[in-house]
């Protein structure tokens, strides 16, 4: 549930209301520099006011037992007073924690219910979530154009996972015509950012020479880089070109793997 607590924090500042200035502001750099105990003891009185904020930070405490005892089912509690507001990281919320059974049944139609209204507010997490339902078959029967739809929205944001999966339903046709140069597009858009199965399926691409020339040098930087993130595949595929190459090959991609990373991923080849 870790994103969750990441997007309750990204909420932090979205509340500029001069009625809860005070023990707001005073609520939240508690919160931030893990002053549970105040936190708690100023959020609390602000949420049962009716601050949509105060509610998904409560809620947020609650999932990640922050100061209070983890209990998923207050948690959602909160949420969903926020998510009433039309705030929607808490539809978002109400929706993850719907989607994994966290404090209600698992329910994958009632989750893509909380999703949809939080996406139709651009809230890329959720796009991205819904097209994982309709990419898996999960919200009713599998729907890969609506998956791509939600996808794009959410790639168009920088979502990586969601670029990372729009590069997947591209190399397999999913949805749309099989397009191997339009899954580099996107493969590469999130291995940039650092996504390791976008660089291992990037490397593939090059490995096979799939939408661009056979290169195994740039193959094996892929997968160098997304074996520095822990990806095991990567490590594997990196192992299976290297036993391809030449040692001079293998110096040259290394020098490659490095000056990538000089560069912090951006504008590799």
């Amino acid at each position: 549930m870790k994103r969750i607590f990441l997007t309750a924090l990204a909420a932090l500042l979205l509340c500029n209301s001069a009625t809860w200035a005070g023990p707001y502001e005073d609520g939240v750099a508690a919160y931030k520099r893990g002053d549970y105990a105040n936190a708690l003891r100023l959020i609390r009185p602000l949420a049962e006011q009716g601050n949509a904020v105060g509610q998904l930070i409560l809620g947020a405490m609650y999932t990640e037992g922050q100061g209070v005892k983890q209990d998923y089912v207050e948690a959602i509690k909160w949420f969903r007073l926020g998510a009433a507001q039309g705030l929607a990281i808490a539809q978002y919320n109400v929706g993850k924690l719907t989607a994994n059974g966290h404090g209600v049944a698992k329910d994958y139609q009632e989750a893509a219910k909380w999703y949809r209204l939080a996406a139709a507010q651009g809230y890329a997490d959720a796009q991205y979530d819904l097209g994982v339902l309709y990419d898996q078959g999960r919200d009713s029967k599998q729907d890969y154009a609506e998956a791509m739809k939600w996808y794009r929205l959410s790639a168009a944001q920088g979502h990586a996972m969601a670029q990372t999966n729009l590069g997947t339903l591209y190399e397999n046709g999913n949805g749309i015509a099989q397009d191997y140069q339009g899954a580099i597009k996107w493969y590469r858009q999130a291995a940039e950012q650092g996504t390791a199965v976008a660089q291992n399926n990037l490397g593939l691409m090059y490995a096979k020479g799939l939408g661009v020339a056979q290169d195994l040098d740039r193959a094996y930087m892929w997968f160098s880089l997304g074996a520095s993130s822990g990806n095991a595949e990567s490590a594997r595929n990196r192992d299976i070109a290297s036993r391809k190459m030449t040692s001079e090959q293998i110096a040259e991609a290394q020098k490659m793997v490095l000056a990538c990373q000089q560069r912090k991923l951006k504008g590799c080849n």
